[in-house]
């Protein structure tokens, strides 16, 4: 639901996802990175690290939340899977090496699915 509009405008735009108590998605959103495969270690980035990163960046604000009311960021932001998928992009941008990811994708369904690469968005 969007705020800036009415309960007409809501049920019009949004269909059976317009609820003013809100709805559950069990999301899915695999990234992608560019990175070269360091000759030392012969790892692209360190699992554990990875592992860490998604936790703060990911499962730690989302997991379990109804997003409207338990995540600040979507106070003011309709939580469209493009949201989802701009907030997760930015909360993995501030941790990962800077330049290192290249696109999020999130998976509302398996036939709804944005690709966000910065400022670019593509549905699938």
């Amino acid at each position: 639901r969007s705020k800036a509009l009415s309960d007409e405008e809501n049920a019009k735009l949004f269909g059976k996802c317009n609820n003013a108590h809100g709805h559950g998605h069990n999301y899915r959103a695999p990234f992608c990175f560019f990175l070269q495969i360091d000759p030392v270690s012969g790892m692209v980035l360190n699992l554990t690290d990875l592992k860490e990163y998604m936790q703060e960046a990911i499962m730690e604000p989302l997991d379990h939340k109804n997003l409207d009311k338990d995540v600040p960021y979507f106070a003011e932001v309709v939580s469209t899977t493009e949201n989802v998928a701009v907030f997760i992009w930015e909360n993995l941008k501030k941790l990962l090496p800077m330049g290192t990811l290249y696109k999020v994708k999130v998976y509302e369904t398996d036939q709804n699915v944005v690709v966000y690469k910065g400022e670019e968005t593509i549905s699938e």
